[in-house]
């Protein structure tokens, strides 16, 4: 399976928190070959696709931002230094080629550090922090630097995704583009059926992995009337992870459906009911507390959104190299439009 044309221009679009613009065009133009797109103050985009009849606004919500880097200091050597937009592993970062976004366009550079020969003995045994790493663009000074890059420019590491064997991918940004993918692709496939018995909206929400602010301004002006929010979570195949305290979601498990304190038990035995009559492969993860998702803001919204989570099992995240499983967004996408083909006018969400 190759990565779908839409997937793939959701994940080479540059866009960390605040600066989402390029992912977010890109979503637009994709939905709008089905739906009625608009855009927030914000940022966020959602695509409407209207209901048959007058059953519950649905709001299916991934999150279009993106980690990244925001330029805070250029030296007198002209080396940029910067922070993080997100979280980030500093060990990641060294020796990558990122791509930084300008007013003039894209400016290349990498990341460097100092060489392992000259580090002393007691350096050599801690990881770096983002302080001790720099960006060289290749400028000859202070100056030339200047007129190229400014404070508050944003990067995001450079490189093509990639496919492998076994229908699984490999790419930056998969965090969280597979959420808007799948919140696209699900509203796509119930505009293709005629539609659910209520609207479905496929929201790309801004700044997640900054102040979760796109998905809380969409809960409050969108007035959904129950949201299934999609997101990665943590493939327990790879070396050192923990089954134990995450469950287990292998890659090619398919999605995996959340249950716990914030998710409407309703919408959980709904999805795992729908699952199921569908012969989906799902699995299912708790969480006792909160979800670290665009989950915890909407479900707080106004007085109080049922809400629902779908997790995609990704490997390496916030990294370079997020894999997934092709399938499992598929599969993740047919459940949830699936779902929405199922609510009925009346259907009641309160616990």
């Amino acid at each position: 399976m190759p990565i779908p044309t839409v997937l793939r221009s959701l994940l080479t679009a540059t866009g960390p928190s605040g600066y989402e613009t390029a992912p977010a065009a890109a979503f637009r133009d994709a939905a709008s070959q089905f739906a009625e797109v608009t855009t927030d103050v914000m940022g966020s985009v959602w695509a409407r696709v209207k209901g048959a009849s007058d059953g519950p606004r649905l709001a299916i919500v991934g999150h279009i931002d993106e980690i990244g880097l925001i330029v805070t200091h250029i030296d007198d050597n002209g080396f940029l230094r910067f922070i993080g937009v997100g979280g980030w592993d500093p060990q990641i970062l060294v020796g990558q080629r990122v791509e930084i976004s300008t007013r003039n366009g894209v400016i290349r550079g990498v990341v460097g550090k100092k060489p392992i020969h000259l580090l002393k003995d007691d350096e050599r045994k801690k990881a770096p922090e983002i302080k001790d790493l720099h960006i060289d663009i290749g400028a000859k000074d202070a100056d030339e630097a200047r007129g190229m890059v400014r404070i508050g420019d944003v990067a995001v590491i450079s490189g093509e995704p990639v496919e492998l064997p076994n229908e699984r991918a490999v790419s930056r940004s998969m965090d969280n583009r597979l959420g808007c993918y799948v919140a696209y692709e699900a509203a796509r496939l119930v505009a293709e059926a005629g539609g659910a018995p209520g609207e479905v909206v496929a929201v790309a929400a801004v700044q997640e992995e900054t102040t979760f602010g796109g998905s809380r301004t969409t809960a409050y002006s969108l007035r959904p009337d129950l949201a299934i929010v999609v997101d990665v979570t943590h493939a327990t195949d790879a070396p050192g992870v923990e089954t134990g305290e995450l469950g287990a979601h292998a890659l090619g498990s398919g999605p995996v459906i959340e249950r716990g304190s914030n998710i409407n038990p309703r919408i959980f035995e709904l999805l795992y009911d729908t699952a199921e009559a569908e012969s989906i492969p799902f699995t299912v993860q708790a969480s006792a507390r909160h979800t670290g998702t665009d989950l915890d803001a909407m479900h707080l919204s106004r007085g109080g959104i049922p809400c629902g989570g779908i997790g995609l099992p990704l490997r390496y995240m916030h990294s370079a190299v997020e894999m997934v499983q092709l399938d499992d967004i598929a599969n993740a996408a047919k459940l949830i439009a699936a779902f929405a083909r199922r609510l009925s006018a009346d259907a009641s969400f309160e616990r």
